[in-house]
């Protein structure tokens, strides 16, 4: 298994409006894409800071979803919510509870 991992910096006055377009587009539109598990979005208010952490199957699935485009097209419906560009990573998930 593989995490995409996006931190965010975002406007402290758009986090629920970013907790908004996660949960009613980004979560319905990720969960039928080849090899998606599950999302997790945590954000801390006091500094503005979000991470966006998805799993998925294998590394190749989350490659897919960056060539195709459709990475791309969600992480543009947050950016009137950010102060900085989103940061990505992958890992691979080496143990699990």
């Amino acid at each position: 298994m593989f995490a995409r991992i996006v931190t965010f910096q975002w406007k402290s006055n758009m986090i629920d409006e970013a907790v908004r377009i996660y949960k009613e587009n980004v979560t319905p539109a990720r969960q039928f894409k080849k090899g998606s598990r599950t999302g997790y979005f945590l954000t801390d208010r006091k500094t503005g800071k979000g991470i966006a952490i998805t799993l998925w199957d294998n590394e190749e699935d989350i490659i897919a979803t960056e060539e195709s485009g459709f990475f791309q097209e969600q992480l543009a419906k947050f950016n009137d919510c950010l102060t900085t560009p989103p940061v990505r990573e992958i890992f691979e998930v080496s143990a699990q509870r």
